[in-house]
């Protein structure tokens, strides 16, 4: 917990700066809030044992307004289960990634589906949108939406590909190790429900 507090507190410091970054016209507001962002970049190397240097340029790198991250994650069914991927860890995930800047919600979720698993699929209905650190026991780095898409198989098949090692439809009652970090059987069960449902009401947080 107290961990958290720290990242939590770093997250702050970084999204304050960079928003003031942003909009300050003056020379000297412009260097204290310059020193700020490296300040929550050095607590952020604190906590995780990375360099500073690849924290900046991983958690320091944007300009402008701070806003979270986009996600998806596609949920697609077929003969009673649901596709997931196996990643380099050797666990499974549902197929999504970061929403691309040029590409819609929709678009992104088959895009992921076609890149990870080889198949194509058409995005039907939102199931969540989420806000990723609520959902997960490993914090981020930076404030994620994640958005569950319901999907509908077409065609295709695994091709071999350098973000997954494999891809099959599981039931609820025969899951494979999952890549929480990604995908939680919270994640799993509600688009069952959602996939059952006509009607389903999209959850957000």
């Amino acid at each position: 917990m107290e961990k958290n507090r720290w990242l939590d507190w770093a997250k702050e410091l970084q999204d304050l700066s960079q928003n003031a970054l942003a909009y300050c016209k003056d020379i000297y507001d412009i260097e204290r809030f310059r020193r700020i962002r490296e300040i929550s970049a050095e607590m952020m190397s604190e906590i995780t044992g990375l360099p500073v240097k690849q924290v900046k340029d991983y958690f320091c790198a944007g300009d402008g307004y701070q806003t979270p991250k986009i996600e998806t994650r596609a949920a697609v069914f077929r003969d009673g289960g649901i596709l997931l991927v196996q990643e380099s860890t050797g666990r499974w995930s549902m197929p999504g990634g970061w929403v691309d800047y040029n590409l819609s919600v929709r678009r992104n979720a088959v895009k992921e589906v076609f890149e990870e698993a080889g198949m194509t699929v058409e995005a039907e209905r939102l199931i969540a949108l989420e806000d990723r650190n609520r959902h997960h026991e490993k914090p981020h780095a930076h404030e994620i939406l994640s958005v569950l898409v319901l999907c509908r198989y077409v065609s295709g098949a695994f091709v071999p590909n350098a973000e997954t090692q494999d891809c099959g439809f599981f039931t609820p009652d025969n899951l494979p190790p999952l890549e929480t970090a990604k995908t939680t059987r919270e994640h799993i069960e509600m688009s069952f429900s959602a996939l059952a449902d006509p009607n389903w009401p999209v959850f957000f947080d």
